[in-house]
């Protein structure tokens, strides 16, 4: 028997989160079911009978197939899937036991049961609950799109109720609000009270790897957190000259626009993982729970859109904070390219990642601004020049690095930059100038032997 292409290529592909060889040539033998467990618990997959672990087909006895069958689909039409009083769930190319795990199973069962859990509603709670000036705000940011929007002839509630975001619970047959609205437009208190774990981790991580140089814990509603999300990456990433065709645009805030998007928009809100952001020097990352559809990287040329919190799209959708389903991605790589010259990666699982590349210029000129006395002033209006980009904390370290000889390389991976170029026009050139160091050899400044020391006549906050 000559089998088809598509499923060779699959057998040769090997075992992984969707594909499982069992020898069974004559019989369902009892692994077989764990198989089928761990795949309906998770997102499912091929199992192929009468094949090896290592690929090699052996083929299955043709009188004992129609049983195979009878017995197979007799055994496996169940919801959460149990096999043997235990639960399953498929991790790579394992069949992993997580019965006695009280956090996986909660989130099985909520991946299972409800894969739209902001739909839950709360019957306890109704509008007066709800902020009136987000409500209020989201119904003139959605004029402002359009122009002139159904949503200004309506009450608060029927805005709520046109979105999706008033529903009847299917169990009690009570009416109230979903926890869609309360993410979008609840106070904090309420936010905490119905999803206690929600939260958004933004980092700026360039100079202090191991910890972080800047850090904002954002929990407040979505319309606010995409503000201070956005924000937060304005202050860390320059904004670099880029041109999309014959017009200037701002590729960093069209990167910033959709990531934080869909940050927020596409996460599990019922998963304890908290979401991040975080600006690193030569990438920016985002990360948060997913309801997934498939396991792995996502091609441009092929992927499928899948809506994981409708409501919630809709309505970032109507405000303009996103476009149609699918154009994130799109735009994503197409601003990236533009931005980085390198293209971004995103990343399908149970948590979605996304990637996009940096160039040095995109973070090394800005940092956190922590104002003390110790900030050195680094403006020198009529000298370019002169103008140290290092943040204070870095400057003040690499002045205290130099209490002995150092040369430039020394300093320069000190302060973890690459370009030479740049580390000697705005570090080391208007240092000299401020008389922060010196030079072991002044009379021979482009010396290979050339080493740069503290100033004894400097300090740290003299200026």
């Amino acid at each position: 028997m000559k089998l088809p292409s598509e499923l060779l290529a699959l057998i040769h592909g090997g075992e992984n989160q969707h594909v499982e060889f069992k020898k069974s040539t004559s019989a369902i033998t009892k692994d077989v079911y764990e198989t089928v467990c761990s795949f309906s618990n998770r997102d499912g997959g091929h199992i192929f009978f009468g094949v090896k672990d290592d690929g090699d087909i052996l083929g299955g006895n043709s009188d004992c197939i129609d049983t195979m069958k009878k017995d197979f689909t007799t055994a496996v039409n169940t919801c959460v899937c149990r096999c043997n009083g235990k639960l399953y769930d498929r991790n790579h190319e394992a069949d992993i036991d997580i019965t006695n795990n009280e956090e996986l199973v909660y989130q099985l069962y909520a991946r299972k049961q409800n894969k739209c859990y902001v739909n839950k509603v709360f019957p306890a709670f109704s509008v007066s609950d709800l902020r009136g000036d987000l409500i209020e705000r989201a119904r003139k940011m959605a004029s402002r799109r359009t122009g002139r929007h159904s949503w200004l002839d309506m009450t608060d509630e029927e805005l709520l109720r046109s979105a999706g975001l008033i529903l009847r619970d299917t169990t009690s047959g009570e009416e109230g609000i979903t926890l869609a609205s309360i993410l979008l437009f609840g106070p904090d208190d309420l936010i905490m009270s119905t999803v206690a774990h929600y939260k958004t981790d933004a980092i700026f991580r360039v100079f202090n790897v191991d910890r972080y140089d800047d850090r904002d814990v954002v929990i407040t509603n979505l319309l606010d957190s995409f503000d201070r999300l956005v924000d937060f990456g304005t202050k860390h990433l320059n904004d670099l000259f880029v041109l999309d065709g014959l017009v200037s645009v701002s590729a960093r805030d069209k990167i910033l626009r959709e990531i934080v998007s869909n940050l927020l928009a596409h996460r599990d809100f019922s998963s304890a993982y908290v979401a991040k952001l975080i600006i690193e020097r030569d990438r920016i990352v985002t990360e948060n729970s997913n309801f997934a559809h498939g396991i792995g990287p996502l091609n441009l040329l092929s992927f499928e859109p899948f809506p994981k919190n409708p409501p919630i799209s809709k309505v970032f959708r109507e405000i303009g904070l996103a476009d149609e389903l699918g154009s994130g991605m799109r735009n994503t790589y197409k601003y990236t390219r533009l931005y980085s010259g390198e293209e971004p990666s995103f990343t399908e699982g149970d948590v979605f990642r996304t990637v996009i590349p940096l160039t040095e210029a995109a973070t090394v000129t800005v940092g956190p601004e922590v104002p003390s006395e110790n900030d050195v002033s680094l403006e020198a209006p009529t000298h370019v020049d002169s103008e140290i980009k290092l943040s204070a904390d870095v400057l003040n370290g690499l002045i205290n690095f130099c209490s002995q000889p150092r040369s430039r390389r020394e300093m320069q991976d000190f302060c973890g930059l690459k370009s030479d170029e740049y580390f000697r026009k705005y570090v080391i050139k208007p240092m000299l100038q401020k008389g922060m160091i010196e030079q072991t050899l002044p009379d021979k400044p482009t010396s290979s032997r050339q080493r740069y020391f503290k100033s004894q006549n400097y300090s740290i906050g003299a200026e």
